[in-house]
């Protein structure tokens, strides 16, 4: 009987320990909105399997620069609102789009509150980390972001963009460093941080 007991014990325990490692929802969302600048590399496989690798800069609210290493070379800037790809294999005009329209605005949203209605669609643990997926509630046809969390300390590892057209994109972070004060050029010009030709 004592071991029945014992085994039934377990059974109801392991839920909860399991649950605990999962990160709730106000806490991701505190984490997110107490983030206020973030300086990193980052490794993008993109939906054909290949790589980009290159820096990542973001200032919350609204602003993120993915400067991509050799032989692509482009710079993808978020400010003001607008999303712009420059391409300097290209002889087009950047590409630009409102920041509303991608699943990054939510992580670069001046507040972030994960448990507003419709937003989050998926919360997981994979046995190491705490998956959150969301979309705009406003704009569900934007797309999802996945976005990965590890604990202790809380920190964002990983996001998958899933477009509406089926494709997928994800960014694998390199170690974050948090807070400091980044240089406004950062955020304002298209040259390669370091270039002389800004």
């Amino acid at each position: 009987m004592k071991q029945i007991a014992f085994a039934l014990a377990l059974t109801l325990a392991a839920p909860a320990a399991w649950a605990a490692d999962k990160l709730p929802l106000s806490q991701i969302s505190n984490y997110l909105n107490q983030l206020k600048t973030v300086q990193t590399t980052f490794t993008q496989v993109n939906d054909d399997g290949s790589l980009s690798t290159g820096k990542l800069w973001l200032q919350r609210p609204g602003k993120m620069r993915f400067e991509y290493d050799p032989p692509n070379d482009a710079v993808v800037l978020a400010r003001a609102g607008t999303v712009q790809i420059f391409d300097p294999k290209s002889n087009q005009p950047p590409e630009q789009y409102p920041l509303k329209r991608t699943p990054l605005s939510l992580v670069l949203a001046r507040n972030v509150n994960l448990a507003q209605a419709n937003m989050v669609v998926g919360h997981d643990f994979d046995g190491t980390a705490t998956i959150v997926t969301a979309q705009d509630p406003k704009n569900p046809e934007s797309g999802r972001i996945e976005l990965m969390f590890t604990s202790d300390p809380v920190e964002l590892r990983k996001w998958v963009i899933h477009d509406n057209a089926g494709s997928q994109t994800t960014v694998l972070l390199g170690p974050l460093i948090e807070g400091g004060t980044l240089d406004s050029n950062v955020f304002s010009n298209k040259a390669r941080i370091g270039s002389s030709d800004r």
